[in-house]
């Protein structure tokens, strides 16, 4: 067996057992329902508002957009946090040490990111379908769920290693957030862009989240509505071209980046980063 298939089957298999027992934790499961309910909840009340200059439900307009948000978050912050805490117990170690361990490790937390995000999707959807009208499911929106949420993640899984191996402490996580808080604020997630200035408009264009929700409108919602989106249309290209060029540069940097973080992983720094982590519980 070859080393390439003997880390896919390591990595798929933990990655299912880490899947599974979130299942199974009572923390993991409220971070799948808290925010599916807050989310549910929130498109409800938004039910009787509607996009200017349509008839359609804000609501509506806004759970496709938050879906899209939900991958982006998957990929860059959950990947982040994930690395980061793995880091600091000496998971990242144990894997490092184990031949074609870093390979199983990547895509184990690829499955298991990736499976977290699927239930919490379905979470998030099936409900809101009962309760908010003007939404489309259809062969169509289907399919470009299917070229879309795989790109989605490979622009954004890569760069969220990358942020992961730049943090050295679980509570810099926090760090992500602003950055994160601010490109949601300009990217049309929960209001149109079309009401941002122009510069705003051109900064959101330049990063996965925007491209994200503006997919997973176009999957979600009547042809009808791109008239509201900037251009006009659902711009698939350019979102398929601009999730591309991400995916291909994070998938280049994220080897080297993590490559230069193993090699300075050992046992005294595992036991450093710990003494650091009682002193702050003390």
């Amino acid at each position: 067996m070859s080393a390439v298939s003997t880390a896919a089957r390591s990595g798929l298999a933990r990655g299912g057992i880490e899947l599974r027992q979130t299942l199974t934790n009572v923390l993991d499961l409220w971070t799948y329902f808290f925010p599916a309910a807050l989310l549910v909840g929130t498109v409800f009340f938004m039910r009787d508002a509607t996009v200017p200059g349509t008839d359609l439900s804000l609501g509506a307009r806004t759970l496709p957009s938050t879906l899209g948000m939900g991958l982006a978050f998957a990929g860059l912050l959950t990947v982040a946090t994930q690395l980061v805490t793995d880091r600091e117990d000496g998971t990242l170690l144990r894997a490092k040490a184990t031949p074609n361990g870093m390979a199983g490790y990547l895509i184990g937390k690829l499955v298991l990111v990736g499976g977290m995000a699927a239930i919490g999707f379905v979470l998030q959807l099936v409900p809101s379908l009962f309760i908010v009208d003007g939404l489309r499911v259809d062969a169509a929106g289907w399919l470009t769920l299917c070229w879309l949420v795989p790109l989605g993640f490979a622009a954004t899984i890569p760069l969220g290693a990358v942020f992961g191996s730049l943090l050295d402490n679980p509570r810099n996580i926090g760090l992500l957030l602003l950055p994160l808080g601010g490109l949601i604020t300009i990217s049309g997630i929960f209001y149109p862009i079309t009401s941002m200035p122009g510069w705003l408009q051109g900064v959101a264009q330049g990063f996965p989240v925007y491209w994200l929700g503006l997919g997973m409108r176009s999957a979600f919602l009547p042809d009808g509505l791109a008239a509201v989106e900037l251009g006009h249309s659902w711009q698939h290209p350019e979102t398929f071209g601009v999730l591309l060029l991400w995916a291909v540069l994070g998938l280049l940097l994220a080897p080297i980046v993590l490559r230069r973080m193993s090699r300075r992983e050992s046992g005294s720094a595992v036991a450093a980063r710990r003494e650091k982590a009682m002193a702050r519980i003390g």
